[in-house]
Order: C-alpha cells, then sequence, then structure tokens
C-alpha cells in the first residue's frame, strides 16, 4: 500500500523536474534552451513590441535567475533571429519565433494533457492555491534575503 506524501519541497521540486525534463526534450529538438523558450513565451504572448527591461524583469520573476542572465537570453534569442529589435528598447517576436514558440507549444500540449487527464477540477484548484500561495511565500523570502 502507498500512501500519498504530503506537499513540500521534495514533492514540489519532483514534479517541477519531471515536467522541466519532458519540456527540454522538445526544447532540445529544435535547439532552444529553456531559459530561451520562457523568455520567447513572453514576447509571443504580447500584443506587439516588448520593453527589454520588461521582458528582463518577466524572465527574472519567474525563474529567479540574475538578470544579466536574461539579457544574454535576449541577446542569444536576437542573433538566432527569433526576436528583433524593434526601436531604441523593444523587441518584437519574428515569424521565425512566433513558428517555433507555436510549434513548441504544439508537441507539448498533448503531453500536458496526458498528464493531467482523469484528474478532477477541484484537485487541481486546491493545488493551485496552495502552490500559489508557496509561491508568494518563498518569492517573500527571497526578498528579504536579497535586501
Amino acid at each position: 500500500m502507498t500512501t500519498t506524501p504530503l506537499v513540500d519541497p521534495r514533492v514540489i521540486a519532483l514534479a517541477h523536474y519531471a515536467g522541466r525534463a519532458l519540456l527540454e526534450h522538445v526544447l532540445d529538438r529544435h535547439g532552444i534552451t529553456f531559459q530561451q523558450s520562457v523568455t520567447l513565451r513572453l514576447a509571443a504572448l504580447a500584443d506587439g513590441p516588448v520593453g527589454r527591461e520588461q521582458l528582463v524583469d518577466g524572465v527574472t520573476g519567474a525563474l529567479k535567475i540574475d538578470a544579466a542572465e536574461v539579457h544574454g537570453v535576449l541577446d542569444e534569442l536576437i542573433a538566432a533571429r527569433l526576436l528583433t529589435p524593434d526601436g531604441a528598447s523593444s523587441l518584437r517576436i519574428t515569424d521565425a519565433g512566433r513558428k517555433l514558440y507555436a510549434t513548441t507549444s504544439g508537441e507539448t500540449t498533448p503531453i500536458t494533457a496526458r498528464i493531467y487527464d482523469g484528474i478532477p477540477a477541484e484537485d487541481l484548484a486546491v493545488t493551485g492555491r496552495v502552490l500559489s500561495l508557496i509561491t508568494d511565500r518563498a518569492g517573500a523570502e527571497l526578498s528579504a534575503l536579497s535586501r
């Protein structure tokens, strides 16, 4: 008989890394990194050009990585012609970037559907609330440590 574990940092990490490994498997086939994918997603979901600093803030907030690293990722995406400068301080996703984002999203969608299949909506809602609370609290702790 197996027991259902209580949520704790290890359970959260195992779920995160299992999902990330699946995503990276898809991304590797297209020559894009996880950080590039997160950045490209923010640009793809924007309605038009996005300020470079807005992208940096979005990625550092999501991935908890240094802004200098995100600037490097932006430069990689520009060099790969997936993003292009639009004015002095904005970037725009290119057609190639939009196509890559659509392709990788399209490949991960059925995997995600299989993973979540059969999980009751109420369980997903509770999990979402708990993980959001944990994320907020961890963010506050990180901010306090960074002061």
